[in-house]
């Protein structure tokens, strides 16, 4: 239940073209404590709740645990997160053997664009494709809680 992952800003759009799946996800927070977090996200037709505990120093792992749940008692749980929502188109796309999801922003955060791989430990090596750009991991101010509390509109 550790999730191991890289972030990366994305510096152009060519990942749409190898993308395998799009998928349109809305998500808040019932709590952005720094020590943990509890998001309700609705992707298509399904509900899911996460909990992810704080990341490691060099912010490439913590704790997540995550349960779908009903659509419709996602719906009403959406209604009692803190103010703010994520909205975002997420990518798949298959680079060597790898998935990286692409997240497209929407709403206050539109225009940024992020791109995540999952790994099965810290060291391990992985294919990085032409469009991945500056590496983001552990930068507090791109975790999808913050972005709520501080959207990409805002910053500068």
């Amino acid at each position: 239940m550790t999730e191991i992952e890289r972030k990366f800003l994305v510096n152009s759009n060519d990942f749409k073209e190898e993308a395998s799946k799009k998928t349109l996800f809305i998500q808040a927070y019932l709590n952005t404590h720094p020590e943990r977090t509890i998001r309700i996200r609705i992707s298509d037709d399904r509900g899911y709740m996460t909990i992810k505990g704080k990341s490691s120093k060099n912010g490439l792992s913590r704790y997540e645990w995550e349960k779908e749940i009903p659509l419709d008692e996602a719906q009403e749980l959406l209604e009692l997160c803190e103010p703010g929502k994520i909205e975002k188109y997420r990518y798949h796309v298959n680079v060597g053997d790898h998935m990286y999801e692409v997240d497209e922003f929407l709403g206050d955060n539109q225009g940024l664009v992020l791109a995540e791989v999952e790994l099965q430990d810290e060291e391990e090596e992985f294919k990085r494709p032409d469009w991945l750009g500056k590496e983001v991991t552990g930068i507090l101010d791109y975790y999808n809680s913050k972005l709520i509390t501080k959207p990409y509109k805002n910053w500068n």
